[in-house]
């Protein structure tokens, strides 16, 4: 059975992705709900080769890749808020599940768009799926990981555009070391507009 599922996605990959692959923004847009949703799909390498490709459209390969993945990812999502408490009780206590629960809701929108900007092999899927477990609202979910995925794709259709198709291999062997600045430009970014926000609620009041 094992055998079968991998000849079956294999071919997937042979016969499927690269038919969508032609369909343009429209066909990423597909990919990355695929990906996000049920068959992993090697996003960073198809979103360079259609930049490097028609570079004056970068903008929209992000953008519909980006809500592709935000889509997608409410497959997981949905299954974690449907019965994944059960899962995870069965891996951790109750103790740690509740901790886990607090730190969850106290940053629930960063802890989903900084895992969303990571590439891989960020264990995504985990976070997503946590997020339906800990009853995150859907539209923060699906906004989160729109924004984390639009960041990080981005920065990677800036580094094709200026170095080329083998800025891919340059994200994965500097991957933490660009998480770590597009994360602090990220949350610095967050923690400006929350706090304009809460300055501009205060303003009201009075």
């Amino acid at each position: 059975m094992k055998s079968f599922l991998a000849r079956f996605i294999a071919k997937l990959h042979f016969v499927l992705l690269p038919f969508l692959a032609k369909f343009g923004f429209w066909g990423l847009g597909a990919l990355a709900l695929l990906d996000s949703s049920s068959l992993p799909v090697p996003m960073d390498a198809f979103l360079a080769f259609s930049i490097w490709n028609d570079k004056g459209h970068f903008w929209l390969y992000c953008l519909t890749a980006s809500v592709g993945s935000a889509i997608g990812g409410l497959l997981p999502y949905g299954l974690g808020r449907a019965g994944g408490e059960l899962f995870l009780l069965k891996r951790v206590n109750r103790e740690r599940f509740e901790r886990m629960r607090t730190r969850f809701e106290r940053q629930e929108f960063l802890a989903m768009m900084i895992p969303s900007m990571l590439p891989p092999p960020t264990p995504w899927k985990a976070f997503v799926f946590a997020a339906g477990v800990f009853e995150m609202r859907v539209v923060p979910f699906m906004l989160s990981v729109f924004f984390g995925r639009m960041v990080r794709w981005m920065v990677l259709s800036l580094l094709v555009l200026k170095l080329g198709p083998g800025a891919v291999q340059i994200v994965e062997h500097h991957a933490l070391i660009l998480v770590a600045i597009v994360g602090a430009l990220a949350i610095a970014g967050f923690t400006w507009w929350w706090m304009r926000r809460k300055r501009a609620d205060k303003l009201l009041e009075n």
